[in-house]
């Protein structure tokens, strides 16, 4: 029996495809801004998300932190939602990285509004830090891959921007809301001063993320890039990559969230499931120890999951 790994989309590995992409790469050194593949690939993205640059960085987790550097400085706060990734997945790193406190709130499924920012405000009192940023993510990991509806993302950039507050997007995954709703990847993008995306997820790159923003911010997220290592020579193998997966795998996206809809109504109704069975399926306990976690991906195609829930079913049945 083999194993179906719905642990991740980060369990993707390269297609023959995009092993090719990389393989026939044309690449520079980044760090004097001379690698083809990877410029290539940051003004894609940024026309793509509407902003006047992106810069290419290996991991989502520096994306975010770059991004949450420039925006906040130490001592003072970015307010992100309770489940957030900058919040439960990053290590610490908005602490440890630039002294920066995250202050929560409580969103249904990962999605807050404009009343429950409002009502973390803090003023400014010298007693209080001073709040830089809010941050939202979309979709939201542990709201089991939550759609922000862009009414709602408006919503929260309106009432942070009357503060005084910027906007950081968590877009880790903004590919997958913009094909599942519909909606603009740049009308999503015009939300925030800073939108981190993933080619490592869903795309099914190996390694890579961007941050797209406006030109004049552009040299601090540079800085702080090379500051935490993120400075890289022939990275064009990676960005082929990325650019493979925008070129083959963002529209296939809408296959992982049929077969995902597949899955849930499968399940519907099984009692007694665990995560740690013999039926041959990798999942994570998530958010309470009543919750797993199944993330569909081209390395389980829609064709598997009927598969997927007799497994569970047999599961459960044990």
């Amino acid at each position: 029996m083999d194993v179906l790994d719905l642990r991740s989309d980060t369990v993707t590995r390269p297609t023959p495809g995009m092993r090719k992409a990389m393989a026939e790469a044309e690449v520079g050194d980044d760090c004097y801004g001379d690698d083809p593949s990877v410029n290539r690939l940051q003004d894609r993205v940024a026309e793509m998300l509407g902003k006047d640059c992106a810069l290419f960085v290996p991991t989502g987790t520096m994306a975010n932190e770059i991004a949450v550097g420039a925006l906040v400085p130490a001592g003072d706060e970015i307010v992100c939602e309770r489940g957030c990734h900058i919040v439960n997945y990053e290590g610490g790193a908005a602490a440890a990285l630039w002294g920066a406190q995250t202050l929560v709130v409580d969103g249904t499924r990962g999605i807050f509004g404009a009343a429950e920012l409002k009502a973390v405000l803090r003023g400014e009192a010298e007693h209080v830090p001073v709040q830089r940023a809010v941050a939202v993510e979309n979709t939201h990991n542990r709201g089991g891959g939550t759609v922000w509806p862009l009414s709602k993302m408006q919503e929260v950039a309106q009432a942070a921007r009357a503060a005084g507050l910027a906007v950081h997007l968590d877009g880790a995954r903004l590919w997958n809301a913009h094909v599942a709703s519909g909606v603009k990847l740049a009308d999503y993008a015009a939300c925030a001063d800073t939108v981190s995306v993933a080619m490592s997820k869903g795309l099914g790159a190996p390694a890579g993320s961007l941050v797209a923003t406006s030109r004049a911010r552009l040299p601090v997220l540079k800085r702080l890039r090379k500051r935490l290592g993120g400075g890289m020579r022939q990275a064009g193998v990676l960005a082929a990559a990325g650019s493979y997966g925008l070129d083959h795998h963002l529209q296939r996206l809408a296959d992982d969230h049929r077969c995902a809809r597949a899955i849930a109504e499968g399940v519907q109704g099984i009692s007694g499931l665990r995560c740690e069975t013999r039926e041959g399926i990798l999942c994570n306990a998530e958010g309470g120890k009543n919750r797993v976690r199944l993330v569909t991906h081209l390395d389980v195609p829609l064709a598997r999951a009927g598969e997927v829930v007799a497994r569970l079913k047999r599961a459960a049945a044990h």
